[in-house]
């Protein structure tokens, strides 16, 4: 039974795809592989290829092959992946998880709860292999962008195929499955990330590769969302599942900020002050994890900005940061102002766009004053893994925040600094509904 599902879930070998992907070419006469695991013969006069491959013992074995060809077919052919792609997913208001999560009976809210995501996951995963199959071939081809979509699939298969939920019993089954999804999928992202940076130079379309990793990554947003609120639907007071009810504002910032500074403190040796204001009294129901996100990412920046600027202040002798709080009946405003000297202007229309960095030209010259270590992957340890390097940072917030309904928006004063405005609508204002 195992190896049947491990057979459905990922659908295809990996190295048959690797050999595919680097074979189907019309004009080499001759595959070159890592060894002589497999080759590419031409018949006749070159129209017809064939694909020929050896066993585990290096012998050729036309079983194998037969099977391998097979395993191409359901990787794009699966019956079960295109019924659940065709379905709409329902998207759910924060006002109806909060009130749909809160009874009597705590049992009966999980056991609701987890039938809602048996039939609703599947749905949106599905979703999100059609949008890999999209993908130019030679950038769906990449080992590290096909490791993802075959996770997508594996999660698929394992979610679909999970029983009918009916019993508190049955829901701990499936929490202990989607705790593990969960750990199996935190590193999506980053990996998303170095896929697209070694298939940068394939792309010849960015606004095809924003869409798809804007699609991508908001639905994994609100798949992540549902679920942890599903997980943590009783377990901490003042909360129900992911909501807090009463977020305090300023605390969320100052707790990402005091994280900043530390990873700063230990790859720089210091770090520039940062100052918050405005609404610092601002509490209102809303979710955490996205600006457990979008906070970190923002900080780092204006902290990296300022300490590169001046290279020869430390600490509190560097220009301090300054973030602004405002809440109104309809939104809130986070605005990051700092004197790293702005963004220069042929890059402006740069920094939004995936893969967009500046982190190697940092850390060439960092390396060459020889005063500082590059803030590399720590800083970046949030809730999605490491960003510094892959420019994915500013995007993926971005994506985030009109996912939520917001905006975020960069205002530079070259030659002096960057001002950050990320603005988010409240979870019930009154022109806005979030739906996740």
């Amino acid at each position: 039974m195992k190896t049947k599902l491990l057979r459905r879930a990922t659908g295809i070998s990996g190295t048959f795809k690797f050999q595919v992907c680097r074979c189907l070419s019309t004009s080499d006469t001759t595959c070159q592989q890592d060894g002589p695991a497999a080759s590419r013969r031409l018949a006749g006069n070159g129209a017809k290829r064939w694909l020929s491959f050896q066993d585990g013992n290096g012998d050729f074995n036309s079983t194998s092959v037969r099977e391998r060809n097979k395993a191409v077919s359901s990787y794009y052919n699966q019956e079960s992946i295109d019924v659940a792609s065709s379905k709409p997913s329902v998207r759910l208001t924060p006002s109806t998880i909060m009130y749909s999560s809160v009874s009597a009976d705590k049992m009966a809210d999980a056991l609701r709860s987890a039938q809602y995501l048996h039939k609703e996951l599947p749905i949106r995963v599905a979703h999100r292999i059609v949008n890999f199959r999209s993908l130019p071939f030679i950038i769906g081809c990449n080992p590290t962008i096909l490791s993802v979509h075959e996770l997508y699939i594996r999660a698929f298969h394992i979610l679909n195929d999970f029983p009918e939920i009916q019993t508190y019993e049955d829901v701990e089954k499936y929490d202990a499955v989607l705790r593990t999804l969960l750990d199996d999928h935190k590193e999506v992202v980053s990996r998303l990330a170095q896929g697209f940076k070694e298939s940068k130079k394939h792309v010849k379309d960015d606004e095809v590769v924003a869409a798809f990793l804007d699609r991508t990554l908001t639905s994994r947003l609100g798949i992540r969302m549902l679920v942890n609120h599903h997980l943590q639907l009783h377990n901490k007071e003042g909360n129900i599942g992911m909501i807090n009810l009463c977020m305090n504002l300023r605390e969320v910032v100052s707790r990402w900020a005091s994280f900043v500074c530390e990873i700063s403190e230990d790859k720089y040796g210091h770090a520039p002050p940062i100052k918050i204001s405005g609404h610092t009294s601002a509490t209102f129901p809303y979710i955490e994890m996205p600006l457990d996100y979008i906070l970190p990412e923002l900080l780092k920046n204006a902290v990296r900005a300022t300490i590169e600027t001046h290279p020869r202040l430390r600490g509190k002798s560097l220009p301090p940061i300054h973030v602004t709080l405002a809440s109104n009946q309809t939104d809130f405003i986070i605005r990051i102002s700092d004197r790293g000297g702005g963004i220069d202007h042929s890059r402006i229309g740069s920094v939004m766009r995936y893969n967009f960095t500046t982190a190697e030209e940092s850390t060439e010259t960092l390396s060459n004053t020889g005063i500082f270590a590059n803030m590399m992957e720590n800083v970046n340890r949030t809730t999605s893994g490491p960003m510094h390097g892959y420019g994915f940072g500013l995007p993926t917030s971005s994506a985030y925040a009109n996912y939520l309904g917001g905006s975020l928006q960069l205002v530079s004063l070259q030659g002096l600094g960057t001002d950050v405005f990320l603005r988010l609508k409240h979870l019930e204002s009154s022109n806005h509904e979030l739906r996740i």
